[in-house]
């Protein structure tokens, strides 16, 4: 193994860009359709797996709220959700700062607080012991109408002290940031943070809007930014986070390889990226099978490894003396 790969797997980082419900691997989704007595359309794990093979964010958004159909109790997300934070022990993830899908499950009919605590539980359960911090954001789905991002905004609030934040997810195209403007405000006004998922298929005017509409202080993907000089200065100027998801991109068709994505540029221009594994069990690798798999394709140095695990700290929304905490970790590795 090279010294790049071991520096890679064994150098702490952080992950704040996770889609708790695309974590859902096939084997755990067979066996939850099983126990609550789902019908899915796939006779196999292999047959699930063949299906990853998508178009754009459309073609794997079908397949995805799919999947969610076998998530019925608090059971279920609790654990998915510890399935996760296993992973992100073998991964040298010591924070994570996952999304979740409230719309998704309450327009199934399933209870906003069932979901909430099922995930939440195993979050308490994964800092108890394997020592892993986590805080949870609650993202809207964007093809939805504003009413129904309002109403989920009212149910987060008797969960407020278990979400430290809001989001903005699904199909980008068509559904510009500004279409929630309200929604945000409103969420702000009642003390959660904002990101959004902007600039992955749409364009550099939605992480305009996300910046300055949703008042953002991330942007999820972000990686059309460079098609605007002025957004690139500005993104540089004010280190504002880009939580960049190569084998999603790839896999969505956002770049044809690896050897195309500007995850590399990004970082020389001296932006503040990170590296984070998206919907991993739909995208074929977790956060260090990202780092792995960029490394050669896009000639990243162990600097540029360092420098992208010190960005998910300065990053995340850890308070400034646990960042600094693992990011004087970081620098002593030799």
């Amino acid at each position: 193994m090279s010294k790049i790969i071991k520096l890679i797997k064994k150098i702490p980082k952080a992950e704040l860009h996770l889609h708790i419900e695309g974590s859902l691997e096939p084997e755990l989704m067979f066996e939850m359709a099983k126990r609550n007595k789902i019908e899915i359309s796939f006779k196999s794990v292999d047959e699930i797996r063949s299906a990853y093979n998508f178009h754009d964010l459309q073609s794997f958004l079908d397949i995805y709220y799919q999947g969610n159909k076998v998530l019925i109790k608090e059971q279920d997300f609790f654990d998915l959700t510890w399935a996760y934070m296993l992973k992100c022990r073998k991964e040298s993830i010591v924070h994570t700062e996952i999304f979740f899908d409230p719309q998704a499950h309450t327009n199934r009919g399933i209870e906003f607080g069932l979901v909430i605590n099922g995930i939440h539980k195993a979050l308490l359960k994964a800092e108890k012991e394997l020592g892993i911090s986590s805080k949870i954001i609650m993202c809207f789905l964007r093809h939805l109408d504003e009413e129904s991002a309002f109403k989920t905004l009212d149910q987060a609030l008797t969960y407020k002290s278990k979400i430290i934040g809001v989001g903005l997810d699904s199909s980008e195209v068509g559904h510009p940031p500004s279409k929630f403007e309200r929604v945000f405000k409103k969420a702000m006004k009642e003390g959660f943070l904002t990101v959004a998922h902007a600039g992955e298929e749409g364009p550099p005017k939605y992480i305009w809007e996300a910046l300055d509409l949703l008042k953002v202080k991330r942007i999820d993907h972000g990686v059309r930014c460079l098609k605007d000089e002025k957004l690139v200065q500005k993104l540089r100027d004010e280190q504002i986070p880009l939580t960049v998801c190569p084998l999603s991109n790839i896999k969505l068709c956002v770049f044809k390889k690896l050897e195309d994505h500007n995850l590399k540029k990004l970082l020389d221009k001296g932006l503040m990226v990170t590296v984070n594994s998206d919907d991993p069990a739909y995208f074929g690798g977790y956060l260090n099978t990202n780092l792995i798999e960029c490394q050669k394709p896009l000639n990243l140095s162990m600097e540029d490894v360092k420098k992208l695990a010190i960005n998910s700290f300065k990053s995340s929304f850890l308070s400034e003396d646990e960042k600094k905490k693992w990011i004087d970790q970081i620098n002593n590795l030799n």
